[in-house]
């Protein structure tokens, strides 16, 4: 429970309620939504990090060295936001199913952690190297604050990655009640005739 003045938020309570939604049980209950979205949410993201990796290299001087580098960022900006996009919306949606199981996961609070100081450090780049990328836009590489920013970048990257698969490994889409355990009739299991448990009679001796 979080207190915050006169506000009180229950946050399991709210996870709870989030869980039961009418979407969310009808995503659990559906054959296809969740692998679905899971899909969607793994292309978008592959498409996240693709995009980065090649801004990162550029800045680096790594690849695209001849290229000026707003135009780097002009072409591969676009894709990235409009793909984060995507991988938000689709990992709300797998998120609401189990929320409680979710949010107790360490893996998924690294991962949202490590997605915040990735736009830490978009915003590092912002108030520092791109402030100036008039003087440097067609040289090589980034001055040292860009190149230090693209090295964060792909540490946190890959690390997102990481705890990602890990939260697959770690956690289920839904949570499956197991069964009371019940008496088990072997009679019934190897297909023994039904009757009380006497022993059957022996041959009847010849008159």
């Amino acid at each position: 429970m979080v207190t915050g003045g006169d506000a009180v938020v229950d946050i399991r309570g709210l996870l709870t309620s989030l869980q039961g939604t009418a979407l969310a049980e009808r995503i659990r209950e559906s054959l296809y939504i969740f692998p679905t979205l899971e899909a969607i949410h793994v292309v978008g993201f592959t498409l996240v990090f693709g995009t980065i990796l090649i801004l990162d290299l550029r800045l680096l001087g790594l690849a695209s060295a001849s290229r000026p580098v707003h135009r780097v960022l002009a072409d591969v900006l676009k894709w990235t936001w409009a793909m984060f996009a995507v991988t938000a919306v689709t990992g709300a949606l797998m998120f609401v199913t189990n929320a409680l199981v979710y949010f107790d996961n360490v893996y998924f609070r690294v991962k949202m952690a490590l997605l915040v100081l990735a736009g830490v450090n978009m915003l590092a780049f912002e108030l520092t190297a791109r402030r100036t990328i008039n003087n440097w836009d067609r040289a090589r590489s980034a001055p040292p604050a860009g190149r230090v920013v693209a090295v964060v970048s792909l540490v946190i990257w890959v690390a997102v990655i990481f705890t990602g698969r890990m939260i697959g490994f770690t956690t289920s889409r839904a949570t499956v009640a197991t069964p009371a355990p019940v008496d088990v009739n072997f009679d019934d299991l190897f297909g023994a005739p039904a009757g009380n448990n006497e022993p059957a009679p022996g041959p009847t001796p010849p008159k």
